[in-house]
């Protein structure tokens, strides 16, 4: 059902992006793997997953920041194989911004990568996504909905991705379906002790992490089989979200 079809992925060399390839690319689908910096990891990426099957890999590299740069991005994606059916707006820059200490460049990056870019991605990919009825993933967050302690800029931008997601979902449709995933406890950011990832563990459901395949098979769902979705956030969380 996939096979052949071509996704854009951003921020897709490692982590939760690298594992939604991945499993796309088995799916049989063509990827259009966008980094930043991390040009060995895209590459070796590149290479394992080639190695599988060949002419199914290409490589892009943009800083999403520079928002002109983005309908090149989206054109030399459509230019890999001619087409562009599901564009994944995985990219996100992650880091704390205490009340009281922000800086403007600081606003400038978390809203730009985690809200900017996907919308001018969005926007530039959507002719694209409408000729092959398509579809665009967003990967947002819990904390869209109940703010992170020490993280409001950040919240906040992932709050309004959320918004991004309905509000495409109103603008493209009937063509072009738009969603989001949401994780939970997935992967740990670097600042976190033991105490606090036991803590966050024991408020799931499930008490136990997750996994970026968790997440990734929540991406393919959403491509593959939710025909009938749009304008929805589907949260990946071992139920955190309502253990309040």
């Amino acid at each position: 059902m996939l096979t052949d079809k071509v996704v854009l992925i951003t921020g897709a060399a490692h982590r939760i992006g690298a594992t939604i390839a991945r499993l796309l690319h088995a799916e049989g689908m063509r990827i259009v793997l966008h980094y930043r910096s991390s040009r060995a990891a895209a590459q070796a990426l590149q290479q394992e997953l080639t190695a599988q099957r060949p002419d199914s890999v290409m490589l892009v590299q943009a800083d999403l920041l520079a928002t002109a740069g983005l309908s090149t991005l989206v054109t030399e994606a459509v230019n890999a194989w001619g087409r562009l059916d599901v564009l994944v707006n995985n990219a996100s820059t992650f880091y704390r911004t205490p009340l009281g200490t922000v800086t403007e460049e600081q606003w400038d990056d978390l809203m730009g990568t985690n809200l900017k870019a996907p919308f001018f991605l969005s926007q530039a990919a959507a002719p694209h996504l409408r000729a092959q009825h398509g579809c665009i993933i967003n990967i947002v967050d819990i904390h869209a909905d109940r703010p992170l302690k020490h993280f409001p800029v950040y919240s906040m931008a992932k709050a309004g991705l959320v918004m991004l997601t309905r509000a495409l979902a109103c603008e493209l449709g009937p063509e072009v379906r738009v969603n989001a995933v949401a994780p939970g406890a997935i992967l740990w950011p670097e600042h976190l002790d033991e105490v606090t990832k036991q803590r966050i563990v024991s408020r799931t459901f499930l008490k136990r992490q997750g996994d970026p395949m968790d997440i990734a098979k929540a991406v393919r769902f959403l491509i593959r089989d939710a025909d009938y979705m749009s304008g929805q956030v589907l949260t990946v969380d071992g139920g955190r979200s309502l253990n309040s």
